[in-house]
């Protein structure tokens, strides 16, 4: 088609983005800064335990001229290691006033003052002879991974052209891997897993902050924001050239913009109590909660747990199985990118299942051979193949999808208050499992895990009946597909190329709660 003044070819719409430098790098700069200190803090105190347990313990001695018995110790360090996730449920609550006060990219950034204040903090804590920083410190690194583990998808989302969203999606969960492995491999005795090196370790943590509050100022905010929630197209026109270059046709996806917006306007701005008893978006809230839910109770702890168990038990020497770990993060990275490059190709549905059914019978087999390995040794190498398995199948689908998916199934009218919901459930299935396995793995030992594979096949059954494939679609397309299993009407109207539902008006101003 061409211009009947000029002769110029008009623009084709929906044109496809592609990954330029700007959206590139803003993703890099986003990633590294905020959920990478969600991975690197989970496994950062695995591996060197015992050198803080020894820091706790001599620590106490030159207060008070003797030792902690075992269970106060034991209970001193449950406290460290739970604080992390209850700092999250607390960052995930809060998350919504931010993020809607001061938008995606300033969440990000003022969220910076949680991660580079425990990392003084830790840094100083041997030197100050007290343990109760570290602890301390693990509450504010714990609000920081909150925050950003639902700001993260919610900007990438926005950022991303609609067949790009699946890859940058998955980049909260890259990153989340990437933090786990350098914490592994930084954690390694070798390295700073000793005496001399904790509180290095520890304080490198405000690092990847440091380089976050450098350079992601010079990266434009969501065009989505600024548009829908600002009010101002000039900035989002020029973001969304910023993001696309020059040959995309910007005024397509402007006007699909512009069309969700219209939507909000039917919706109104949900708060978190307005969308738990909103009809109209029912099942996409369950629907968040159960990828959520499961991601967590799949059993992803508990086979980290049992690993250094397994590995032993198959005659690695326990003095290298911190190898083996680093190792087994290695293929959780490699799995979570293989991910990334092909969840556009093959859809969301399909990593999913896969992944899932992978971990259901990793987990199932894995059962059999810690209950058989005493009288059958060979098997004892059985169970190191089905942690590797585990790990390969909850990299492809549970692990990086959920986090492309929890964004796209609602607008934005209603996206800051659902992913509120999500990140609480995350954080407090999150802590309620690293709380109850290890009652359950004395109670029941290996059959621990015939619970998890039961619960890896009761969440692909959801995804298969309920959750539709949303590779490719608008944000107004996939919500029109849950719009029939919600019970919401379509309103004929000549001018719209697709039904919208029928939504019941809200008030237009609410607060995130």
């Amino acid at each position: 088609m061409e211009n009947k003044g000029t002769g110029t070819p008009l623009p084709t719409p929906h044109k496809k983005g592609r990954l330029q430098s700007t959206l590139v790098l803003t993703t890099l700069s986003a990633s590294f800064g905020s959920v990478f200190q969600y991975g690197y803090n989970i496994a950062v105190i695995n591996t060197p335990h015992k050198v803080f347990k020894s820091f706790y313990n001599d620590t106490y001695f030159e207060r008070h001229g003797r030792f902690m018995d075992e269970n106060s110790l034991l209970l001193l360090w449950s406290c460290t290691v739970s604080m992390f996730p209850l700092g999250g449920v607390f960052g995930s609550l809060i998350v919504g006033l931010m993020v809607n006060k001061w938008g995606r990219k300033g969440t990000l950034l003022i969220n910076n003052i949680f991660a580079i204040t425990p990392a003084i903090l830790m840094g100083v804590s041997k030197v100050a002879r007290a343990f109760e920083l570290i602890i301390l410190s693990r509450v504010l690194v714990g609000i920081c991974a909150g925050i950003s583990y639902s700001v993260l998808p919610m900007y990438l989302g926005e950022l991303a052209p609609k067949n790009l969203r699946g890859t940058l999606g998955t980049m909260t969960e890259v990153f989340v891997i990437i933090g786990v492995l350098l914490a592994q491999i930084f954690s390694l005795q070798s390295i700073l897993g000793n005496a001399t090196g904790w509180p290095i370790l520890l304080a490198l943590t405000g690092v990847p902050a440091l380089i976050q509050l450098l350079s992601l100022p010079f990266f434009p905010e969501s065009p989505r924001y600024t548009l829908i929630e600002k009010g101002d197209e000039k900035t989002a026109r020029q973001a969304l050239r910023r993001l696309r270059g020059c040959n995309y046709d910007v005024e397509a996806e402007m006007e699909e913009m512009r069309e969700e917006e219209r939507k909000e306007r039917e919706e109104g701005r949900l708060s978190v109590l307005n969308l738990l008893t909103f009809r109209p978006l029912r099942w996409q809230l369950i629907s968040i909660i159960v990828l959520m839910a499961g991601q967590q109770l799949s059993g992803i702890n508990a086979v980290n747990y049992y690993a250094d168990i397994i590995y032993t038990s198959a005659g690695v020497d326990p003095t290298q199985s911190q190898y083996v770990i680093v190792g087994s993060g290695v293929i959780n990275l490699v799995m979570t990118v293989v991910s990334a490059v092909i969840v556009e190709r093959l859809g969301r549905r399909i990593l999913l299942l896969s992944g899932y059914g992978i971990c259901g019978s990793a987990c199932l087999v894995l059962t059999v051979a810690l209950l058989l390995q005493s009288t059958v040794p060979e098997l004892s190498y059985l169970g190191i193949v089905c942690v590797f398995a585990y790990i390969v199948g909850h990299s492809i689908g549970p692990s990086p999808v959920p986090s492309v998916v929890r964004t796209e199934i609602v607008l934005q009218s209603s996206r800051t208050a659902a992913l509120t919901v999500d990140g609480a459930v995350h954080w407090l299935t999150n802590f309620i499992v690293g709380l109850a396995f290890p009652s359950i793995q004395v109670a029941i030992g290996p059959y621990s895990f015939l619970i998890f594979s039961a619960l890896c096949v009761l969440t692909a059954a959801y995804i298969y009946v309920v959750i539709p494939e949303t590779k490719g679609k608008t944000f107004v397309e996939i919500n029109c597909a849950f719009a029939k299993r919600n019970g919401v009407e379509f309103p004929e109207e000549k001018d719209r190329t697709m039904a919208e539902p029928h939504t019941p008006s809200l008030p237009g101003k609410q607060t995130s709660f």
